[in-house]
């Protein structure tokens, strides 16, 4: 049995976070390294399960197809 990707383009809202709006440090999933304050990255929120709102490097979000996360 196959689960939906809940990080496909047409399961998740996106939305670019600027330099200036970053006030706090995340962690990547997409290659598990931080994302400092005051670095422009994306928001990505699975429209089905919006608790799972995760901080992504831009690079990361855009190749995340290509390969997998680390955990």
């Amino acid at each position: 049995m196959t689960h939906p990707d809940p990080w496909a383009d047409d399961a998740v809202e996106t939305r670019f976070i600027q330099p200036y709006q970053a006030t706090k440090s995340y962690l990547c999933p997409g290659c598990n390294r931080d994302i400092p304050p005051g670095t422009g990255h994306m928001v990505a929120v699975p429209i089905e399960a919006p608790d799972l709102r995760r901080h992504w490097h831009r690079a990361c979000w855009t190749n995340r197809h290509r390969r997998r996360p680390r955990h």
